[in-house]
């Protein structure tokens, strides 16, 4: 028990708000997280409620109780100290999921309300489902993975590979082949061990690691690389069969016809097995094991008995040095006798190293089981094929003709060929015609073992058309390709992929009816070696990132033995078949470019997304050691979109010259409330943009008002990747709007040319707004909610414009930003067929050369300097006009038009004779214009009138207007007045008019450097 004294120090500790702890070792105090359901502005409080030792969530359930091993975390609080729960992705059977509270729980004031207090109960408790059965490293990876290692070519093949090769050659061939397995092991391994592995094996390993455009792609091929692996195992056992009915004189056609038939057949039936179901595959798996072992056992045995007359007729003699020493050397027969010939029959014995991983979801321990079941797997079967190659060299000569009467006679003693002659057989005959049937050479496989091929392609199909339908599966449930979900569908309540099954069955008979196993297997062989490749490569590129998330608790790898398995398997693709190497990578080329184009919507948290952040930070930083250059200008845009699908327009024209250009970032504004936050930063922004093929970011803020949220805006960038250009809409309801609204539109130009950004607007005769209800970019009283997800609306720069004009009135010299924007736009396909005009003009009094005392001759010197410069810019506008009338007074009427939009702005003959001084209104009114501001800026006024009517006469069927547009000084042109300029400058124009200021510094050059 506590004294009172520790509960006297809590109460005075807890005034002065300190967390602390308390901990005794037989009592506990244990408090958990709150999962509030609550909700803003006045909606239904929070859901969760206390009643004694427990806390309640809304629903019912029950939180936390007492438990003497917990402590408590913090004095009064909802933290929570560290939890699994928290971190997995699925709920423990048994019982409720508990989750942390959110960062909006501890730190905002929330009332925990009592009246939402609830007991537990058992009904909330899921009740614990069955677990499945679980398989441990023996039986679950190493003993299936020696069994898929032994297969049909360790029967069949392996003493025919010794006698071409050689011993020597031979377990040069059988390392080579460990060493690529063993490499691939342990990247396998290392992948296995970086996070929970789930089902779908290989495909899965890959997939989530390089993501999955490669994923899919080598799922693919080593899901068809089992189907065909099937194929080999069946074709194994049926020559089998076929000898066997040789020895014993029967037939059915032919040799190659029996296979076929014998194939076919056994492929159905083992079919109507996998659809009865494949629980005998687990349960006999053992059995299959059992039974190998005692064939080696049986085979060791039968090479230490001497040898009887009819074994010594067939070429056995048992251990003999000298048998050994002939066979240690390569005896290189027929076409396919050479090193590679022999690697690529052999290799497909050693790729069953992924049978394990294949089956990850049904392992207690996937991470413990993959590392040690393989590697133990690969480490025992190299071993036997080392023995196994050593003693059959050993034992038996390379030819023998099977006949009792071949015995050496004494007078035929000096023609006598071949290693046989020196135990008293005389094989001369056969040799030289070249029709012995029997020795390492003549009889494929083991002597006396050929039999247990039967039972070994029975569990190689069984394992193969289980890797296969669960890759299928997995791929389909991705959804990454088309068509072959309808085969992922599954059945039972093992979920068996029945239609895989039949899939695998249609792919394996295809290939049975080629009924070469020396044919097969170089086929499998690439595949196989490109699995391993992108395997490899994968644990590589993993490594090579450094990114956080690559913490694989298998430590016995190295980054670069995987990049040299990687790069060994690729090489001996091409060294075994060229054309089957070329055919394998460009399937792998095609899907990945597939994947590519159909952009899944998956987050798998890939290398490849490491690796790209890695490449974008490096170039990022790289950038700021140059200083930038007129020459790599490109104007990055900063476009007040608000949620980009309410200005559809405005993003897809400045989406149509920063493509693949220059950056675009769509910015927002939201109001300081929680849920304009939630719609600022959420991603349907994001996906709305790129189902548009809009290449930009979008970036929100959330700030009292418009203006300071676009000087945050305004400030964002990384480096030398940050906006220089400023784009936004005309504010087609300023008149209707409150002063104060207009203030801080013109505000937020005056802000961005402070910050040296050059500014363009875009007006449109039927407005840019599409979903005006939906618009961030209100008045901060007004709470803003989600959009709703919206349609794709069509606008006008979408379409093709046709051989139309495009009207560039640079009519002050701004840095060349009003010139380089309509050059971008040409060079897009559907820009490409416009005429550029550019027009010029000037004012007589100030701006014509000397010497030149009229229009006209202003017009004759203009012209052809504005297009010398154009040459030297290399822009491609040949068509330039001066506008010598472009200081003639406009028409009256426009003038009272003029008049009539700025007079409620004027400061009125009350206000003039009231005692608010004029700093005092300009002060707090600072729109309103007074008489002196209207005539001090009456020329500039004149001129926005002038200048409409002339882009009503020039440009009223082009396809958009590019204006200079004029800047009002701060202090000395109010912002309703300025605002009235760009009214009557862009008012009553059919095309989209965009009017354009630079910063004043140069973006085009004529200088090569």
């Amino acid at each position: 028990m506590r004294s009172p004294e520790s509960y006297s120090l809590v109460a005075t500790l807890s005034r002065y708000k300190y967390s602390i702890i308390l901990y005794s070792p037989n009592e506990g105090i244990s408090l958990s997280a709150l999962r509030s359901q609550f909700s803003v502005n006045g909606e239904e409080g929070p859901k969760y409620g206390f009643e004694g030792s427990r806390y309640h969530y809304g629903d019912g359930t029950s939180v936390a109780s007492q438990n003497s091993s917990q402590i408590l975390t913090g004095y009064d609080t909802l933290d929570v100290g560290p939890n699994y729960d928290f971190y997995a992705n699925t709920n423990a059977l048994g019982r409720v999921r508990r989750s942390r509270p959110s960062l909006f729980q501890l730190h905002s004031n929330i009332e925990v309300s009592s009246t939402h207090l609830a007991s537990s109960s058992e009904d909330d408790v899921e009740e614990p489902q069955s677990e499945p059965t679980r398989f441990g490293w023996v039986k679950g990876v190493m003993i299936r993975c020696m069994l898929n290692i032994w297969g049909v070519i360790l029967y069949l093949r392996l003493p025919w590979i010794t006698a071409q090769a050689g011993i020597g050659l031979t377990w040069v061939i059988i390392l080579l082949s460990s060493c690529i397995t063993g490499i691939t092991g342990l990247s396998t391994s290392a992948i296995a061990t970086n996070g929970r592995v789930k089902g779908g094996g290989t495909y899965f390993l890959i997939s989530r690691s390089l993501g999955p455009e490669l994923g899919g792609s080598i799922g693919l091929i080593f899901a068809f690389a089992n189907a065909v692996a099937v194929a080999m195992h069946t074709v194994g056992f049926a020559e089998t069969v076929q000898a066997l009915m040789q020895e014993s004189g029967a037939s059915i056609v032919d040799p190659i016809n029996d296979i076929r038939i014998i194939g076919v057949i056994t492929v159905t039936c083992l079919l109507a097995i996998s659809l009865a179901g494949m629980e005998w595959e687990a349960k006999a798996q053992v059995l299959f094991f059992i039974v190998i072992l005692v064939s080696f056992a049986n085979y060791i045995v039968g090479t230490i008995i001497p040898a009887t007359p009819q074994k010594q007729a067939k070429g056995f003699f048992s251990y003999q040095a000298d048998i050994f020493a002939e066979n240690f050397v390569p005896s290189w027969r027929g076409p396919e006798g050479n090193f590679f010939g022999m690697f690529s029959i052999f290799f497909p014995s050693a790729t069953g190293i992924l049978a394990g991983a294949n089956i990850s979801g049904d392992l207690k321990d996937p991470t413990v089981a993959i590392p040690r079941g393989t590697l133990m797997a690969i480490f025992w079967t190299t071993l036997s094929y080392l023995i196994i190659a050593a003693t059959i060299g050993a034992c038996l000569v390379r030819d023998a003709s099977g006949i009792m009467n071949d015995t050496l006679a004494m007078s035929s003693a000096d023609s006598c060929q071949g290693l046989a002659c020196q135990y008293g057989w005389d094989f001369t005959d056969c040799i030289t015609n070249r029709t012995c049937t029997y020795g390492l050479s003549n009889h494929p496989g083991l002597p006396g073992l050929c039999t247990q091929s039967l039972p070994e392609a029975l569990v190689c199909y069984s394992i193969s058309i289980i890797l296969f339908s669960s890759h299928l599966q997995c791929l389909c449930k991705d959804n990454l390709y088309p068509v072959i979900g309808f085969f992922g569908k599954g059945n039972g309540k093992n979920d068996e992929p029945i239609r895989g099954y039949v899939l695998a069955y249609i792919i394996a008979v295809c290939f049975v009816l080629i009924a070469e196993l020396n044919t097969i297997a170089p086929i499998i062989s690439n595949f196989f070696l490109c699995s391993y490749a992108l395997i490899n490569f994968s644990c590589f590129h993993a490594s090579i990132t450094n990114s956080p998330g690559w913490r694989p608790s298998f430590r016995f790898y190295s980054k670069w033995m995987s990049l040299l398995g990687a790069v060994v398997s690729v090489i001996i693709m091409f060294l075994l078949t060229w054309w089957a190497a070329l055919i394998a990578i460009g399937i792998v080329i095609f899907l990945l470019g597939y994947v590519l184009y159909k952009r899944p919507s998956v987050n798998w948290g890939s290398s490849v997304q490491a690796g790209s952040y890695n490449m974008a930070l490096s170039y990022c930083v790289s950038l700021n050691q140059v200083d930038d250059h007129i020459k790599n200008y490109r104007p990055q845009c900063l476009v007040l979109t608000g949620p980009p699908s309410c200005r559809p327009a405005l993003v897809d024209f400045v989406g149509t010259f920063t493509k693949n250009l220059s950056l675009m970032i769509c910015g927002n504004v939201g109001g300081p409330s929680p849920a304009t936050l939630d719609t600022a930063s959420s991603n349907s922004h994001v996906t709305w943009l790129n189902k548009r093929q809009i290449k930009s970011f979008y970036h929100g803020v959330v700030a009292n008002d418009l203006r300071t949220g676009v000087k945050m805006l305004l400030q964002v960038g990384l480096g030398r990747i940050r906006p220089n250009v400023l784009l936004t809409g005309f504010k087609r309801d300023w008149r209707k709007d409150k002063p104060s609204c207009i203030d801080n539109y013109i505000g937020i130009l005056h802000d961005a040319f402070d910050l040296q950004y050059g500014v363009c607007v875009l007006r449109m005769r039927e407005g840019l707004d599409v979903f005006r209800q939906a618009q961030t970019h209100v008045d901060p009283d007004a709470m803003v909610t989600e959009p709703q997800p919206q349609p794709q609306p069509s606008t006008v720069f979408q379409s093709q414009q046709g051989k139309k004009t495009i009207d560039v009135y640079w009519l002050f010299d701004d840095g060349g930003l009003t010139l380089l924007l309509p050059y971008l736009l040409t060079r897009k396909k559907r820009w490409a067929r416009c005429k550029v005009r550019v027009f010029v003009g000037g004012d007589i009094q100030h701006d014509v050369p000397l010497g030149l005392s009229s229009s006209f001759e202003y017009k004759h010197f203009a012209a052809p300097a504005i297009t010398s410069a154009n040459l030297k810019f290399r822009l491609g506008f040949h068509d330039v006009e001066v506008l010598p009338d472009i200081n003639a007074r406009p028409q009256p009427e426009h003038v009272r038009r003029f008049e009539d939009l700025i007079g409620p702005y004027r400061i009125n003959t009350a206000q003039k004779d009231g005692h608010v001084t004029a700093e005092q209104l300009n002060q707090d009114c600072p729109w309103m214009v007074s008489d002196e501001e209207i005539e001090t800026n009456k020329p500039k006024t004149l001129r926005q009138i002038r200048l409409n009517e002339v882009l009503q006469d020039y440009s009223r069927d082009a396809a958009i207007i590019f204006v200079t547009m004029p800047v009002g000084r701060r202090g000395q042109c109010p912002s309703a007045l300025y605002m009235a300029w760009l009214e009557t400058l862009s008012r009553d124009l059919r095309p989209p008019v965009l009017l354009v200021r630079g910063n004043q510094e140069n973006v085009l050059t004529f200088y090569c450097q």
